[in-house]
């Protein structure tokens, strides 16, 4: 049996271990420059992983910037939106109707998942990897824009599909949505900020089509802009219809401030986007983002790295995830503890000791 004193020194190195997977500073706050000792490749792995993705549909970047953005926005930043099975019960967030059918860039997180752990096992978070390949989506689709991205967030166990509808919808009036982002510690600004993302991307028919005819009715939508999204949408349009359209008609996969253009014009897609011009305060922040696409771009930088550290789980917290889309199990979570504890013992060479 092993002695009292033993059990310490064991709980002590345990302790050491759970500390020690994630440099010191990040226990505190995330931080630039995370992986430099532990995974020096990392942001260049998964880097790669969206580029290469990218060349074959330039579309991904949009599912990739809204899958980070989804998952922060609930219960924070800790790839809880890839999990595909909620251990607790019940359907997961990516499930639910706020995200299925509509997120997409699973295959390209799964890629880069693959390729780090060939590289450097159970050291980069899924969590990270959202952040980052948001990042490089912005960078592949507007060209000059490339910032550091904090990191250090670990993984969450729990994905609780019933929290995804706490997310700003396509339906949502000014005043609902600066709230949603207000409860996120997101200014009115930011919320303005972030929503000229949909400059990229599609829609499903289904987030608009039925809004869009009351907006026909009160005169904020262009006749000729809607007859066009009656033309392509089916009249049973249901959650499940895959139809979709571009959300900036002029240039969808380009990173510009155009769509904040369409929006005076009565060319905003959704319900949500034409209430940013429908509101005096929301309106001078669209006005000023039309006017200066430099301004918008400096701004939106900043308010993804916010974005980006909502409720982060950090240092012993969490997790991190082998398979992005289901959590550990006690054997690889054992594996995972096992490689940093024979890292803790070096060999009387400086060689890596192992019992």
């Amino acid at each position: 049996m092993a002695s009292s004193s033993g059990l310490a020194g064991l709980a002590v190195l345990l302790t050491a271990v759970l500390c020690l997977q994630l440099p010191a500073a990040s226990l505190a706050q995330l931080q630039v420059g995370f992986y430099d000792s532990t995974c020096p490749n990392a942001e260049a792995i998964v880097q790669q992983a969206v580029a290469d993705a990218f060349a074959s549909n330039s579309g991904v970047a949009a599912g990739l910037i809204r899958l980070h953005f989804h998952d922060c926005f609930v219960n924070g930043c800790d790839a809880s939106v890839l999990l595909s099975v909620n251990p607790a019960g019940g359907d997961p967030e990516r499930d639910t109707p706020p995200n299925n059918p509509s997120l997409r860039g699973f295959e390209v997180v799964d890629a880069a998942r693959a390729a780090l752990e060939q590289s450097c096992p159970s050291t980069v978070s899924c969590a990270d990897i959202l952040a980052f390949a948001a990042r490089d989506s912005i960078n592949l689709t507007g060209s000059d824009v490339f910032y550091q991205v904090p990191a250090g967030r670990r993984d969450g166990s729990v994905s609780n599909g019933t929290l995804a509808f706490t997310l700003p919808g396509p339906n949502l009036t000014a005043d609902e949505l600066v709230k949603g982002f207000a409860d996120r510690n997101l200014t009115a600004e930011e919320m303005v900020v972030l929503s000229g993302t949909h400059t990229l991307g599609r829609s499903h028919c289904n987030s608009f089509i039925v809004r869009n005819r009351e907006r026909l009715a009160s005169g904020t939508i262009s006749p000729a802009y809607q007859a066009l999204l009656e033309a392509l949408c089916p009249a049973n349009t249901s959650r499940f219809t895959n139809v979709t359209t571009e959300i900036d008609l002029s240039t969808p996969t380009v990173l510009d401030n155009n769509y904040y253009k369409l929006l005076p014009l009565n060319l905003g897609l959704h319900f949500s986007d034409d209430q940013l011009i429908r509101n005096a305060t929301l309106k001078a922040s669209v006005d000023a983002f039309a006017a200066n696409e430099t301004l918008w771009k400096e701004k939106l930088v900043a308010a993804m790295i916010k974005m980006g550290e909502i409720q982060p789980k950090t240092g012993a917290e969490g997790e991190i995830r082998l398979n992005c889309s289901i959590v550990n199990t006690a054997s690889s979570s054992s594996s995972s503890s096992a490689r940093l504890i024979e890292v803790l013992r070096p060999g009387s060479d400086n060689e890596v000791a192992s019992s």
